[in-house]
């Protein structure tokens, strides 16, 4: 298996929106020297739970900081974005850093975001598969580039820089109708945290399925999936340093959520989901987190384990946390 960091540049209450970013980049050159192979960078906009708004920048200076890992946009909202602009910097991402940048992109959701990025809620219910394709066609190595279509809609251009060759993609998918445009495309998924085994594996059949229908390889695909994790020498001790942080971050940091057609945002017990969270991710010793992992694998075919390690918000304990992956849990795993 793979283990990389997945870093959502975690805004716990009383910490600075830029210390927390500056957290998230030492942890990203701390995975490099845990010998981790790679880390996958949040976006989010106008909320405290993630304070990175741009993984494509965040992603530029950890790429610069390091040598060896990797550097995954996990995932750019393309409902925000100008799709051939998202292109434009992960070609020039990739051309700088020798290959190690991946690009994730998401479809979002129906947040005030799609107001202030005057892209609209249109595009987000109906404009997600049109931008992908404006993206893929940037990113393909083809040497000219146009768009006809009801969203974008442009003269033929030169791609300047060209990629060698397709950039590698990833698709952030929580809804069966986002799993079905990345299978027609075979581009795989990146799941989340939120869903058990059984859901992700679910999701991958349906993946497989359609992309066979699409003449693509069902089994080529490197999917990727997000899972809260902590290592601790007991069980008992990486719940409770869990149970004690990470509510008061989630309640506060998504209280922020403010749909673009003014109805409530979503209502979750705190306390409850990290209960869930726990009761399914690597939480605890060393050989359990192993293991956890190990199963999951089993049960679902991925192989890319994305850790989301920021859940105390001490920014110490999560340094500890990156070594003893590396050095403890990873060479359980091969």
């Amino acid at each position: 298996m793979d283990l990389g960091l997945f870093l959502v540049g975690a805004g716990f209450p009383g910490t600075p929106a830029h210390t927390a970013l500056r957290n998230t980049l030492g942890f990203g050159r701390l995975a490099e020297e845990a010998g981790l192979p790679g880390v996958w960078l949040a976006e989010h906009h106008f909320i405290s739970y993630g304070v990175c708004p741009s993984a494509t920048v965040a992603a530029g200076v950890l790429l610069g900081g390091t040598s060896r890992i990797t550097v995954g946009a996990a995932a750019c909202v393309l409902s925000n974005r100008q799709p051939v602009a998202l292109g434009e910097e992960a070609v020039m991402l990739d051309a700088l850093s020798g290959g190690r940048f991946r690009l994730g992109v998401a479809r979002g959701g129906p947040w005030v975001d799609l107001e202030v990025f005057d892209t609209g809620l249109d595009r987000f219910e109906h404009g997600f598969a049109e931008s992908l394709d404006v993206l893929c066609d940037w990113t393909s190595g083809k040497p000219r580039v146009a768009a006809s279509g009801r969203f974008h809609e442009f003269r033929e251009v030169r791609v300047v820089p060209r990629p060698e060759g397709p950039l590698p993609m990833w698709v952030a998918a929580t809804s069966v109708s986002t799993v079905d445009i990345a299978a027609a495309r075979g581009i795989p998924l990146i799941l989340g945290m939120h869903i058990g085994d059984e859901e992700k594996a679910a999701m991958l059949d349906r993946w497989r399925r359609i992309a066979g229908e699409h003449g693509h390889d069902p089994g080529a695909a490197e999917h990727a999936a997000a899972h809260l994790c902590h290592v601790d020498d007991s069980r008992r001790r990486a719940a409770a340093a869990l149970r004690s942080a990470m509510p008061g971050w989630i309640a506060e940091g998504t209280a922020g959520y403010v749909r673009v057609d003014g109805t409530p945002g979503p209502a979750r017990d705190p306390d409850a989901y990290v209960e869930s969270l726990i009761g399914m991710h690597p939480v605890g010793p060393p050989g359990y987190c192993a293991g956890v992992l190990a199963r999951s694998a089993e049960r679902t075919g991925v192989r890319h384990a994305l850790l989301m390690v920021e859940g105390t918000g001490d920014p110490d304990v999560t340094g500890a946390v990156i070594r003893r992956l590396g050095e403890e849990v990873a060479p359980l795993l091969g």
